[in-house]
């Protein structure tokens, strides 16, 4: 997938593949869960449990959405390729490449 689709699609992914801003995928992630909060509790009735769709709240979702999209846009394509530093990136958004996969009966048998 390309960044741009991948941007419309699942924005904080796209930060944590593409982008070095990994501070960014956090909030990112919130507008773009509350969009989706927003557009199913919009098909649902919303607030004020109507019978069909509540098109203020779906309104909503979708505001949410589009400002995530742009959001991640925005720091995906203002980061020069040239200064991203990976070990950045991978601290936030790969935390399992850095486990330490030690045994730790070793640690036990060290301390006997």
């Amino acid at each position: 997938m390309n960044r741009a689709l991948l941007s419309v699609i699942c924005p904080p992914l796209a930060v944590c593949r593409y982008g070095c801003a990994g501070c960014c995928a956090a909030p990112i992630a919130v507008f773009w869960l509350a969009a989706i909060v927003g557009l199913l509790y919009g098909y649902n009735g919303g607030p004020l449990e109507l019978e069909g769709i509540s098109w203020y709240t779906f309104g909503l979702g979708i505001t949410l959405w589009v400002i995530a999209s742009i959001w991640s846009m925005v720091t995906l394509y203002g980061v020069d390729a040239d200064s991203c530093d990976n070990s950045q990136k991978n601290s936030f958004c790969d935390p399992l490449r850095k486990l330490d996969e030690s045994d730790p009966m070793d640690e036990v048998r060290k301390a006997q």
